[in-house]
């Protein structure tokens, strides 16, 4: 019954929080409490059941389940540190944000001391998948809070990982965005080669589409980003790349491991970040490519 069924909180309503709160408001049998610093962004889901939260303090007194879809690790610690006082005890903390390992296990740490549960629990795909409620979502958490949560989480993804404890749905995440970044830059680079060799852009991406070279990536930034030249503001910048492969050094760092491979690929987001393209879509990279690349753009070894 609906009375019955627990209430879900979620703060963050940002390109990607927006469209999983809107979808768990339209799919959840009990009430949705939603909040943002920003009013208007809480406005666009006045179509929608969820209601309005008027603070942090305001849905962790009425939630039993609260999601956050923020930044970074620095601004969840931040939301987590003031859900401490005011949670319900026993209630569970689902994080959808992107941080570092060591983020997400600290905050475990510190919400279980408060007799608080958690699950880290970063989502992958882009804001269409979203919209959708097909996201890839990548789990970390005992086995109780995930059978207490896949429920909800299946309201967002069409694809939910149970990856090991906390911290564990962060490892996959970073591992998973890596490879995007690391396969957006060649295929910027793949991209400018043929066509200065000869073969149209269009052509090319729909050649390799049939073959080995096929790729989430090619069909979407590719396809979608790069080969029309549409990389849109208030998207995933390079800035956020730079933040999840800062991550991911972090972690290799932690791990004993040198990535060569991810460092270089760095220094390109950098070099966008550097040349204006801070505020558009990561794909952008192409661009740098073809100014020049890091050779003309960027001095060795900064």
């Amino acid at each position: 019954m609906q009375d019955e069924a627990p209430t879900i909180g979620f703060i963050g309503l940002g390109v990607m929080g927006s469209p999983m709160c809107r979808n768990m408001a339209d799919k959840y049998d009990g009430r949705v409490i939603a909040f943002d610093l920003e009013s208007a962004a809480v406005a666009t889901l006045e179509d929608t059941s969820a209601e309005p939260g008027q603070t942090i303090a305001d849905v962790a007194e009425n939630a039993n389940v609260i999601f956050l879809s923020l930044p970074g690790g620095t601004q969840v610690e931040a939301v987590c540190r003031a859900l401490l006082p005011v949670a319900r005890r026993g209630s569970t903390i689902v994080d959808l944000s992107t941080t570092s390992v060591a983020d997400a296990r600290n905050v475990g740490r510190m919400l279980h001391s408060a007799e608080l549960q958690f699950a880290d629990a970063p989502v992958a795909r882009t804001r269409e998948a979203a919209q959708r409620g097909e996201l890839s979502i990548m789990v970390g958490a005992d086995h109780v809070v995930f059978s207490r949560i896949r429920p909800m989480l299946d309201m967002i993804g069409s694809d939910v990982t149970h990856c090991g404890d906390i911290g564990a749905g962060q490892v996959v995440k970073l591992v998973n965005n890596m490879l995007v970044f690391t396969h957006t830059a060649v295929l910027a680079e793949m991209m400018v080669l043929a066509e200065r060799a000869g073969v149209e852009p269009a052509k090319l991406l729909d050649a390799v589409s049939k073959g080995s070279g096929d790729s989430f990536v090619l069909r979407n930034h590719g396809m979608k980003a790069m080969l029309p030249r549409v990389f849109p503001d208030k998207a995933f910048p390079p800035s956020y790349v730079l933040k999840d492969i800062g991550y991911v050094l972090e972690l290799a760092n932690d791990q004993d491991l040198e990535p060569h491979i991810a460092a270089l690929v760095r220094r390109y987001y950098e070099t966008a970040e550097a040349e204006g393209l801070s505020a558009k879509y990561f794909p952008s990279v192409i661009e740098i490519v073809e100014k020049g690349g890091l050779g003309a753009l960027l001095p060795p070894n900064r």
